[in-house]
Parts: C-alpha cells; structure tokens; sequence
C-alpha cells in the first residue's frame, strides 16, 4: 500500500477505473480513472509552465474542481500546493503569498481582483486564470489540455505535498509544511473509528484551503473505500436536501453549520435522506442531540485535532458519550498528554496543555515553513504543544477547556488577533488595539475590537465599517466596537486581555452587525 497521495490514486485508478470517487456541487461525478488522466495532463501543463519540484503553487479560489486537481498533479511532480483562504484580502493576503514564496498563482475571477495591487511585491511570475482571461495569464484550460509527457516524481512519504496556513496566536500565520504520510495517514485513521467506512458517500462543505477538507474529507474518503461530494460553499437552507438529493451516507461539517441548519424550519422532509452519520465538531451535547432527533440520523462531534496534528482524539463513531466538550479518545496516531507549564503530566481531571506526538512517522505536519525556531518552540521536550487547554478523565478521554493562544474562533475560521490588531492600527484615527472574543449565539466566537483614538472625534460606525470591509476578509470584521480613553495594563505595561475579557458585551459597545452593518455574501469576494 502506497504512503503517497499520487500513489494512493494512482492504485485505484488502476483497480477501479470506472468507479465514481468524486463530485463538486451538482456537477458531474469525476471516475478514478478520469481524475488520474486529468491530474497527468494538469501535471504536464505546469511543467511545461516551468513549475518543478519544490515549487510552491498557491490557489485562490472556491471550492471547484480544478483546487482538487492541482492537488494531485502537484504531487506528481513534486511541486507544493499552497491553497489559501479565498476570502483573504489586502495585508492578509499578501502576507501568505509572499511568506510561501509561490512562484504560480492560480485564481478565479474574484480571486484574481482581490490579487490585483499585491503581486508586485511577491515571488509571482506565473498567473494562472481558472475564468476570466488575464493579460499576460494562462488559462487552466491550456494546462488542463496539455498533453506533453512529463516525468512523474517518485515520491517518498516525507515528501511535501502541501503548505496550509493555520492562525497566528502569538504573531503572523504560520504556513504548516504537510507530507505524503500525513495525507495518507489522516486520511486512514478515520477508519477504525467508523467515521468513514468503505462505500460511504461522504457530502462536505468545507473549503478547499482547510485541513478539514483535504485530510479529513478528501483523503479519508479516497483511501477507505468510499466517494465524496464538495459542496462549492455552505448553505443552510440548502443542505441537508443536497445530502438527500446526493445520497449521501455521511456528513462532516463544523459545529456552527449544524447550528445554522437548526435554524431553519423543521419540514417533513427532515428524515427523507440515507444518512447513517453526521459529525459536526464541536457541538454541544445538546445541540448533537437536537440535531440527531429531528433528522433522525446519528450524530457524533467527539474528534480534536489542528492542521499540524489529526486526528489527534477521536470517539467511536457510533457510540458518542455526549460528555460536554468530549473529545474522544486517542487516535491511533498519536499519544496525547495534557501537562503543566514544566511539560509534567498533570492527574486526572486537572487542566493543563495538550500535548501530543506521533506514534509512527510521517503522521503529523513537518515544521513551520521558514519558522525553523517556532517549529522547535511547538515540539520542546518532543511533544507537539498545541496551544489548547483540556483535561483528560481517567478512561483516557479528552475534555476540550479552551484555548490558551490569543486566537479567535469564527465561522470556521481562525482569526490571529495580532495580525487583526495590525491591520486596525493602520488606520489614522487608531492610537492602540485589542482584540478579544466573546461568545456568539451560533457558537464560537465573536470579535470585539477595543481602541484608543488618536484624534479628538471618532469615526462613525459606518466609517468604520467601511475601513473593515475594504481591510479585512469578512470572517474578521469585528461586530463590537469599544472605543476607550485608555486600555487596562499589566505592572509591565501590557493590555491586560483577561480585565477587557471580563467586561464582556455591554450598553456602550457599538454592535455593527445590529445596526446592518455587515457584509453580504456575495460581496465577501472580489
């Protein structure tokens, strides 16, 4: 059995030419074989684009065919995938296409516009346009319908396959580096748990530049036997009649999404679906069992992990203990502590941070790329420290407490306060920044954003609104505003975040998204 994700395909290509393993949206189902012989051609055509091993190729766009296909191709010849948040503008941007160093850029039309005014100051020497054509671009149809021979890279396990950006904490995003073994590994832990099982048909929404998508989903469906559908993007009030339209026999999504569709009104054709499994993580054990009663289909939300480590804990999926904030039990991965500020195992019950390291090579991201120092700070006295709080009960089960980094959960994504704080302070009118979360009704989080102003007369919130929306990507937009004389500090001079936490929401917050202050869907993009 191959440990490499070209390998992996190319195997049931071999085997099972005919059958169906992949669709996005309603479009056509892709055959193994057929996706082997467009991933050849898609190869070939960035070879002859002068891509090569080691070369970083970054995509911004939806969840379309063409982000699966680069993913594939790139690993055949050994290039690096980078796959960035397609709703990533400005600062935000150009800080990851620059750090990763990609040479290729692929886009769609949105993805092009939001690009345009920063690739001067990037590594780009090669737009590749998947719509519209770009003077001076390559249309993907040219590389989609290449057919020179190239040469296939032999990969080993530890070769990179892909670069995922996750949140900055403590300072800028950090590219994770993810190998061949870590694709085919993610992907083949998820199986002895039940999550997918050989012939699921598995129906995902996630984006394309998540671990959640091409670890979780993707590659586990490829190598236990079963199909996939990708949802282009997620849609409530659309869902689960896609999952009943398309058959489907599992669902994995976020909590949050699982939250949305709860929203919507119940209809009698709730339970008209083949679902055998829905795992929306995290979820309440309420929510799990509100989801799992009204349309009738096993629920589990008891999985932890990151894009540098996952499945880190995983339940058995049809037996969810429903323990608040449960996290299953070790995958088979990984052994998992949860210790003190000295790196010693605390008891039972106690918090502390949890730590993790692989049981087998290749099972977990490579390092930070271009951060050799904070590669070495995560994996001190050889564990991986993840940065989170939990506690871990005497059968061994995880209890997710909270994070201990300064990062924010928002719809699905990982907002970095200090790249957030950053990009505020550049504003004439701003002298300091501070952001901190605070609960949201959909779970997760929302952003309030503290100011001190440097000017006599604030902004208005429209003002504001409109430096955050042309500034920011849209899952970052704080919906508080706080603006303040002065920030609470430490003896030391720092912003106390724990005294400006505690205050939480209050009467003189202005709450923008309660005065329609918000960004419309199909203005997220372009």
């Amino acid at each position: 059995m191959t440990d490499t994700v070209a390998g992996t395909l190319a195997g049931y290509a071999e085997r099972l030419p005919d059958t169906p393993f992949l669709k996005i949206g309603e479009g056509p189902w892709v055959t193994y074989g057929e996706l082997e012989a467009a991933t050849d051609r898609v190869a070939a055509g960035l070879r002859g684009l002068g891509v090569g091993a080691g070369d970083r190729v970054a995509v911004v766009c939806l969840n379309r065919l063409e982000a699966i296909e680069l993913l594939f191709a790139c690993a055949k010849i050994g290039a690096i995938l980078v796959p960035l948040n397609y709703h990533l503008r400005g600062e935000f941007l150009r800080y990851q296409l620059t750090d990763c160093g990609a040479t290729t850029l692929v886009v769609d039309g949105p993805g092009a516009a939001m690009a345009d005014g920063i690739l001067a100051k990037s590594a780009v020497r090669t737009v590749v346009t998947l719509d519209e054509p770009r003077p001076g671009g390559t249309p993907y149809a040219a590389l989609a319908g290449c057919a020179d021979p190239f040469d296939r890279r032999a990969a080993s396990a530890s070769d990179l396959v892909s670069i995922i950006y996750s949140s900055g904490t403590t300072g800028l995003p950090k590219g994770c580096m993810l190998s061949n073994g870590y694709y085919v590994n993610a992907g083949r832990a998820v199986g002895p748990a039940g999550f997918v099982v050989p012939g699921d048909r598995v129906l995902t929404a996630f984006p394309h530049f998540h671990v959640s998508l091409q670890l979780n989903t993707l590659m586990s469906a490829l190598v236990n036997d079963a199909s996939i559908v990708i949802e282009p993007e997620f849609h409530a009030s659309t869902f689960m009649a896609r999952a009943a339209a398309e058959e489907a026999t599992m669902l994995w999504g976020l909590g949050t999404m699982a939250t949305a569709i709860l929203a919507r009104p119940a209809s009698p054709t709730d339970r008209d679906h083949k679902l055998r499994l829905c795992v929306f993580a995290p979820l309440s054990a309420e929510r799990q069992v509100e989801f799992a009663e009204r349309f009738g289909c096993l629920v589990n939300a008891e999985a932890y992990g990151q894009t540098e480590a996952v499945p880190i804990t995983i339940s058995q999926a049809d037996r969810p203990t429903r323990v608040p904030f449960a996290e299953g039990t070790e995958s088979i991965l990984y052994e998992v502590r949860v210790v003190d500020a000295e790196d010693r195992e605390v008891p039972p019950g106690q918090v502390g941070e949890i730590v993790v390291r692989p049981r087998r090579p290749n099972a977990m991201y490579s390092g930070y790329w271009g951060r050799p120092e904070a590669t070495v700070a995560a994996m001190r006295n050889l564990w991986h420290h993840t940065g989170d709080l939990g506690t871990m009960d005497p059968a061994g089960q995880l209890v997710f407490v909270d994070r201990a980094k300064d990062a924010i959960r928002r719809r699905g994504e990982n907002v970095s306060c200090y790249q957030l704080e950053w990009v505020v302070g550049q504003h004439p009118a701003v002298a300091e920044a501070a952001v901190t979360a605070v609960p949201s009704p959909l779970g997760e989080d929302d952003i309030k954003l503290s100011v001190v102003l440097r000017t006599a007369s604030a902004p208005t919130p429209e003002q504001w609104f409109e430096f955050f929306k042309a500034k920011l990507p849209y899952f970052a937009l704080p919906r508080y505003l706080d603006v303040r004389a002065s920030m609470p500090r430490t003896a030391t001079g720092r912003v106390r975040k724990d005294a400006i936490l505690a205050e939480g929401v209050h009467e003189d917050l202005w709450d923008l998204e309660a005065m329609g202050l918000v960004v419309a869907r199909h203005e997220r993009r372009g």
